[in-house]
């Protein structure tokens, strides 16, 4: 599942993962995120940090601390970079954090690490 409220990277992201063999949903933002999580549950959430309704990392922290859904692996994609960013997002749990731009080869990578795909 994607979440960011960037359509152009959106769907970027989701060309990119369709082409890497994975199958793609898209989430504008965390309530959409949240309405649909136990209708389709994701086996991995890619989530921005600057969101409207709740901040990725307000929401990570949500997921994490709910048992139905603590299970799934977020990895942050963000402007933010600094290193304040970066511990706050690991502190909420995510799995990883990738700054923008992107380097897909890599985000690909971990994203197969992360849930186990070959």
């Amino acid at each position: 599942m994607i979440v960011d409220d960037d359509r152009d990277l959106r769907e970027m992201l989701r060309t990119a993962l369709e082409h890497a063999g994975f199958e793609a949903q898209v989430a504008a933002n965390g309530l959409r995120l949240v309405s649909s999580l136990r209708v389709d549950r994701p086996d991995l959430i890619l989530l921005d940090i600057m969101m409207s309704w709740i901040d990725g990392v307000e929401l990570c922290h949500a997921l994490k601390q709910n048992p139905e859904f603590s299970a799934i692996p977020v990895i942050f994609i963000s402007a933010r970079g600094s290193r304040r960013d970066i511990e706050k997002g690991y502190e909420a749990g995510c799995s990883d954090y990738f700054t923008k731009p992107l380097d897909l080869k890599v985000l690909l990578e971990r994203i197969r690490q992360v849930i186990g795909a070959p």
